[in-house]
């Protein structure tokens, strides 16, 4: 392919802006609110937006940079990041958060032929525990961290 339509930035770009235009219209339903009392669809209208500027961005730049062309991909990438994500939402309930953290990182690094796994285990570890602070200990939400072991 020649000209814009041809290069990595514009098409990746443009796909940013796809999926932010997607997010947005998901949260269309949602109450945004003001400033001061803000609803439940401020915060996933506004990384929307964000997200469809920071597109845009990337796409305009393409217009001043030749960048790297597109070259044919594989879709060994975003099916094992897509499977990634469902191993989480299959292992989270019955496996808790200390095994469906790793378990998904390490899924996840699958997608590339160029893992180093002793980071890949450290990583899933050190992000495990920190999400077990957050979301179970910081914000008190109820997600089981090991059912087969310590209960609910």
């Amino acid at each position: 392919m020649k000209g814009i339509l041809g290069r990595q930035d514009f098409v990746g770009g443009v796909a940013v802006i796809a999926v932010a235009a997607f997010a947005w219209w998901l949260a269309r339903g949602l109450p945004g609110g003001g400033a001061s009392a803000m609803g439940p669809g401020t915060l996933p209208k506004g990384l929307a937006v964000l997200l469809g500027v920071l597109g845009a961005l990337l796409a305009l730049s393409s217009l001043f940079d030749a960048g790297l062309p597109l070259r044919r991909w594989s879709p060994r990438a975003p099916l094992l990041v897509l499977g990634a994500l469902v191993v989480f939402g299959l292992a989270v309930r019955p496996l808790g958060l200390v095994v469906a953290g790793p378990l998904a990182i390490a899924v996840g690094a699958f997608a590339s032929s160029e893992v180093r796994w002793k980071e890949t285990i450290v990583f899933g570890v050190l992000m495990t525990a920190f999400c077990i602070g957050l979301f179970k200990f910081a914000l008190g939400l109820p997600i089981p961290l090991a059912p087969w072991l310590l209960g609910y």
